[in-house]
């Protein structure tokens, strides 16, 4: 997945103890103070999507783009759906390539702009759907664009799914692991066995040292920080918006079956604690 963030500037004052965000320059941003990492979780933003429309103060649709992963994304409306206080997230075959010349429209949304965290743990209940070609995705992205051009901020995808595959990708990506190749020191990646047509619920605990994916709140994977490297290995100390988006085809998930379409995510809900 690739994106390339505006540049941004990032003041705060640290003060003690108390979690907080910075109201003035971002205001959409989380901060985790020092310290707080070992005290108890505090539920600080959430998403219920109890309401029958997106909250736009919170989230906007994603548009297209070039990549593997933006290519079929769509805002038509026939790619979301509210249904029961979930957040469905559908890929479908186009029928009308005279307003959109893409085979497929695929539904995704992010809080870039709107909310964003450095530190914490985030959880996301969700069902997935599978066919050939279907990629659903969780991931996160640099809101202030620290370092430079992706993937220079890094990449922390939280769960990917592929086709109809039990098991589930968790990854980090950054100019160390993509660019400079070092995807073993330390490992980057791991996978986790899942039942994707059940409800699960997909994470991971940020702390400033180490990044732990997690499958329903069982440690499945870790990303630490380490020494004697180059500094690129540890892009995230830094806020990161998220994204959850439903996909289809590209040159790893491989090609789409338009007869295994529609496909869709359903999303229950999404909770950050610091």
């Amino acid at each position: 997945m690739k994106r390339i963030l505006g540049a941004g500037l990032f003041y705060i004052l640290i003060s003690a103890c108390s979690v907080h965000h910075n109201p003035k320059e971002n205001p959409q941003v989380y901060l985790q103070n020092p310290g707080r990492e070992t005290k108890k979780w505090k539920l600080v933003w959430e998403e219920n999507f109890n309401s029958p429309k997106l909250d736009t103060t919170k989230w906007t649709r994603i548009p297209a783009g070039g990549a593997d992963w933006n290519r079929h994304m769509s805002l038509d409306d026939a790619c979301f759906g509210w249904e029961k206080g979930e957040l469905i997230l559908k890929g479908i075959n186009n029928t009308d390539r005279q307003k959109n010349d893409k085979p497929f429209l695929t539904g995704g949304i992010w809080s870039k702009g709107k909310f964003a965290f450095q530190y914490g743990r985030i959880e996301i209940r969700a069902k997935l759907g599978s066919a050939q070609g279907s990629w659903p995705a969780m991931w996160m992205l640099a809101e202030l664009d620290k370092y430079g051009q992706y993937p220079r901020n890094g990449e922390i995808d939280i769960m990917e799914h592929l086709n109809f595959d039990d098991i589930i990708y968790q990854t980090t990506h950054s100019h160390y692991t993509l660019n400079l190749g070092q995807k073993d020191n330390p490992k980057h990646s791991g996978t986790a066995k899942v039942n994707a047509g059940a409800y699960n619920v997909y994470g991971i605990s940020w702390y400033p040292d180490r990044i732990v994916f997690q499958l329903n709140g069982v440690d499945t994977f870790t990303y630490p920080r380490i020494s004697g490297v180059d500094a690129s290995q540890w892009p995230y100390d830094q806020p990161f918006y998220l994204l959850i988006d439903q996909q289809l085809g590209g040159s790893w998930v491989g090609k789409v079956d338009p007869k295994q379409l529609p496909v869709e995510m359903r999303v229950d809900w999404v909770k950050v604690y610091q």
